[in-house]
């Protein structure tokens, strides 16, 4: 039964990553009549469902009782304000991130966002050190070398990019790489930051979760009224939005569950595989689907050094056994 669920939550992570990544890209470059969707609306939208997830998941864990559904929020959010307050910054840091994912996606063709944001391996395992004070292994410490030259070469400049500079100019491939790197270090701060909470106090990852949506949820109507306050008060809070903005609200909104599946069933190693399989289906999506990518042997060169880098890091070598003695 654990494995049929370590397959199956791993592949749901490949399913939603990829399908993210791509209905987000094609999203954001859909010429359509009217005015395009506000993704700092989006990410709100996406952080109320994830709310609304939890608090079903957290029902189905108190018997389906409503009465215990209370109790429970009540006990674990409510009466524990300083627990509830320490969410407030990796939620104001992955609302941030959420958005520059958008800014990313705009700008950037899905294979090339996909394989340079895995860098967030690199800043993660850094931050884990520093603040969590792990310690890596010589397999990590390689495969951080063979990720970080894997990503360079996928971002060298290539042929096609130049004979696409009519539709992506250097400056927006700059602002899409610049939102990449800027994620990957929020990312990579506030998971470390969240694993450093999950450790330190008993409370279930749904409730962790809840209290993340409501922090994100503010920050993030912060942000809508600060950005877009006056195209909201124009055109409404859902202008530009259809069945492809929905998909995108709704895949986004379970990443975070889905990640969390993954961490209660799956290894480094599968977990590294569905990254690499994402990647994959990324690369030839984009090409024959979103014909927005031209692959080129650099970037062929570069995705196998970060697949690679993805299984390194995830790798834990078995420790020799003990010789019997006589």
């Amino acid at each position: 039964m654990s494995a049929n669920l370590k397959y199956l939550s791993l592949g749901i992570l490949v399913f939603q990553t990829t399908s993210l990544v791509l209905t987000m890209r094609y999203s954001r470059t859909l010429k359509e009549e009217g005015p395009r969707y506000l993704s700092s609306t989006a990410v709100v939208v996406a952080e109320l469902l994830k709310i609304m997830a939890c608090i079903l998941l957290v029902y189905k864990d108190s018997k389906c009782s409503l009465r215990a559904l209370n109790r429970v929020l009540h006990d674990e959010i409510l009466n524990k304000p300083t627990e509830t307050l320490k969410l407030a910054i990796p939620s104001g840091i992955y609302t941030l991130q959420n958005n520059l994912l958008y800014v990313a996606l705009s700008n950037l063709d899905a294979a090339t966002y996909q394989v340079t944001y895995q860098l967030k391996i690199l800043t993660t395992a850094l931050f884990s050190v520093s603040m969590l004070s792990k310690k890596l292994g010589v397999y990590q410490w390689l495969s951080l070398v063979i990720l970080m030259t894997g990503v360079a070469f996928v971002q060298w400049p290539s042929d096609s990019q130049e004979l696409d500079s009519k539709e992506h100019s250097a400056g927006s491939q700059f602002v899409g790489l610049m939102a990449v790197l800027t994620a990957c270090f929020s990312s990579g701060f506030a998971g470390v930051y969240f694993e450093k909470i999950l450790k330190e106090t008993k409370q279930s990852v749904w409730i962790r979760n809840i209290q993340l949506g409501f922090f994100g949820s503010v920050f993030g109507l912060m942000g809508v009224y600060i950005y877009d306050g006056e195209l909201v008060s124009k055109n409404g809070f859902f202008q530009g939005y259809n069945q492809l903005t929905w998909i995108v609200v709704v895949l986004q909104a379970l990443g975070g569950l889905v990640i969390a599946a993954v961490i209660k069933y799956a290894d480094n190693i599968l977990k590294g595989f569905a990254t690499s399989l994402s990647i994959i289906l990324s690369t030839l999506i984009s090409y024959f689907w979103l014909q927005d990518f031209v692959p080129s042997s650099v970037f062929f060169l570069g995705a196998i050094l970060v697949i690679t880098a993805t299984f390194l890091y995830g790798y834990d070598p078995k420790p020799a056994g003990n010789p019997t003695k006589a």
